[in-house]
């Protein structure tokens, strides 16, 4: 008999495991389990039996998980598109289909921790602007204290990796108190987060082993790309012909992120030279600023070196001061609507001898107006959805900066892969 806090921490063991309710306790011995719950009375938990095989995880040909991690992508993504889309219609097929009643709707409500909270904050550019639906996100540890009001029968939506983060499922019991229907996106279907939840959302991504999330990431994105999608159909601010086109875009992630691993070599020359900084700033905007946050925050988790990500039109507003000839800037701008502001942010940097690293398209680097310090060029996608490939770039750049340091890339110190206490 074994106790532990997730089921791949038990993985090696036993692939037979019974959940506990909140609140319970359980006497083991050599011999079984004795359960109680929270009124100390006797209770029976079912045990299940957990794939063995999907546990069994190597990390093959690469040096860390981590990097094992990031160039599963392409294929963990396809999988989790599988889950969402009818290829052949050209259409968004949710797993848990009219469960929820997206055009009663006046908000949706998120909610998560660390990356996650910015694959929230991703997906309130995709629902606000395809499904025309306003979004109040929330890290979860602030909104728990909050006691923030909530739409009658509204929608609650919650994102963690693991389904166990201690803040998200206080957040979920908390909308859950106040009447909200309740939708999570976890990787674990058998988690705490998805059991107590009306709807579920899977990722596909398989186990994550690395502490800094990178696959999970994207397959959140993805999943959440889909539901925006899902939710615009059923608020009718979506024909068939532009949901047609979206799919299609978002059926081409795994090619083009297969591309993008491609550049790991420019990348990892940038790296010998980011290493050197104690300081790096992250710019972007629209679905690039959330990504500015999440590389920042890779970058601080594994290699230690400090880092900002700022949305490109508050740098007048402050950052700017920072800027100096050692300064990196990592401007993170696919060649959309916006960049035009963007290349104007970066030619106030250049102007302040700031070092440029700019991550980009064909177009974007012909049309930037500067010559960046790096050009790290993307193959070219549709803007709407480029947020979930511009992801890989940002996670080479914190893993290869790393892994010159000689940094521990898969256990950064201080870190836990789940957060389940406060």
């Amino acid at each position: 008999m074994y106790l532990g806090s997730d089921a791949l921490a038990l993985a090696p063991f036993t692939n037979l495991i019974a959940y506990l309710e909140e609140g319970d306790w359980v006497v083991l011995n050599r011999k079984g389990a004795s359960f109680y719950d929270k009124a100390n009375q006797p209770v029976q938990r079912r045990a299940q039996r957990v794939a063995a095989g999907a546990f069994l995880v190597e990390k093959g040909n690469h040096r860390h998980f981590m990097a094992k991690e990031i160039y599963e992508q392409p294929e963990v993504v396809g999988h989790t598109l599988t889950q969402y889309l009818d290829m052949a219609a050209g259409r968004v097929r949710l797993p848990f289909e009219g469960k929820i009643d997206w055009a009663s709707l006046s908000r949706l409500s998120v909610s998560a921790c660390g990356t996650a909270y910015y694959a929230g904050l991703t997906a309130k550019y995709w629902f606000e602007k395809l499904a025309r639906l306003p979004v109040e996100i929330d890290v979860a540890s602030e909104f728990r204290y909050r006691e923030a009001p909530l739409p009658e029968n509204g929608l609650a939506l919650f994102v963690s990796q693991s389904g166990e983060t201690a803040d998200t499922l206080a957040c979920l019991r908390y909308a859950r108190q106040e009447q909200q229907t309740v939708l999570s996106v976890v990787n674990v279907p058998t988690s705490t987060i998805a059991r107590e939840s009306d709807a579920v959302a899977p990722t596909m991504a398989g186990p994550e082993i690395g502490v800094a999330s990178t696959k999970a990431f994207t397959c959140q994105l993805t999943a959440l790309a889909c539901l925006a999608l899902a939710a615009a159909r059923g608020r009718g601010t979506l024909s068939a012909e532009q949901e047609a086109r979206h799919v299609q875009s978002l059926i081409a992630l795994p090619g083009l992120m297969a591309k993008a691993l491609a550049l790991e070599p420019e990348i990892e020359r940038l790296a010998r030279e980011l290493s050197k900084a104690r300081d790096v700033l992250y710019l972007g905007r629209g679905t690039s600023y959330p990504l500015a946050l999440e590389g920042a925050l890779k970058l601080k988790e594994i290699s230690y070196i400090h880092a900002e990500g700022y949305p490109a039109g508050e740098l007048k507003h402050g950052p700017i001061a920072l800027i100096d000839e050692q300064m990196p800037v990592i401007v993170v701008a696919p060649h959309d609507g916006l960049f035009e502001k963007t290349a104007s942010n970066m030619q106030e940097v250049a102007a302040r001898g700031g070092r440029i690293i700019l991550i980009t398209d064909a177009k974007g680097a012909a049309e930037c107006g500067i010559e960046p310090e790096t050009t790290i060029i993307m193959p070219d996608m549709d803007p709407a959805f480029a947020a979930i490939v511009y992801a890989l770039p940002i996670q080479m750049i914190a893993y290869q900066t790393a892994v010159f340091m000689g940094k521990d890339v898969d256990q950064p110190r201080n870190l836990a892969k789940s957060v389940t206490v406060e």
